[in-house]
């Protein structure tokens, strides 16, 4: 190749790269194509979002977007809280009280059940605070806030029948309150959604624990 060529050939590259797209074309109608859409979706324009991120900001995480009813969802959530609360007291007192030739495996998973709804409930006393709100630790009416009862049980398959049921009533509570916080409060909702996953899991280990242990 002669030497000569090459600047001929950078010509060509940044002829090409300067083309300017004509009216009417593919290029030219992207920006509208994207405006459209943005108005379809009813996405709120940037400047919009800056400035009601600057109105009342002390108010954290709760911005002018949300669309739940904060004061209703507070209160399910502190439901929800004692719920996890006396659930947690209940597996505890059946790890402690379990006992008998197959008491081993059942006093780890109740363990592991009390474990777990512990952690329940410092998540949903977490959401409370980002709502605003403020978590009802308060020992008194923490049964008539929980869903569930706090039942001792005398024996291991007692024990185990009544954390199941206690598990079962958890299960619809909070796919009730998934379906009414629903789209309004998307993390909230995930949050939910997250706590029914592992109840429906609980349910299913003590249901297999009584099919073990028999009639």
């Amino acid at each position: 190749m002669e030497t000569g060529d090459t600047p001929r050939e950078e010509e060509t590259v940044k002829a090409t790269t300067t083309i300017t797209a004509q009216p009417g074309s593919t290029a030219s109608r992207v920006p509208r194509q994207e405006g459209i859409i943005k108005e379809t979706i009813g996405l709120t324009d940037v400047k919009t979002l800056r400035a009601q991120a600057r109105q009342g900001i002390e108010d954290g995480a709760m911005t002018a977007g949300y669309k739940g009813k904060v004061e209703m969802v507070i209160k399910l959530l502190n439901e929800a809280l004692a719920t996890e609360i006396v659930c947690v007291l209940r597996y505890k007192r059946h790890y402690f009280m379990a006992s008998g030739i197959n008491s081993l495996s059942v006093k780890g998973e109740f363990l592991q059940h009390a474990t777990e709804e512990q952690v329940h409930a410092d998540q949903l006393a977490e959401r409370i605070v980002q709502l605003g709100g403020e978590p009802n630790f308060s020992p008194e009416g923490m049964l008539s806030r929980s869903h569930s009862e706090y039942v001792e049980g005398d024996s291991l398959v007692e024990m185990i029948t009544e954390d199941l049921v206690a598990e079962r009533i958890a299960i619809d509570s909070y796919r009730e309150m998934i379906t009414y916080v629903g789209t309004d409060d998307p993390t909230t909702c995930n949050l939910l959604e997250g706590i029914l996953a592992q109840e429906e899991e609980h349910a299913e280990d003590l249901a297999s624990l009584l099919k073990k242990l028999g009639p």
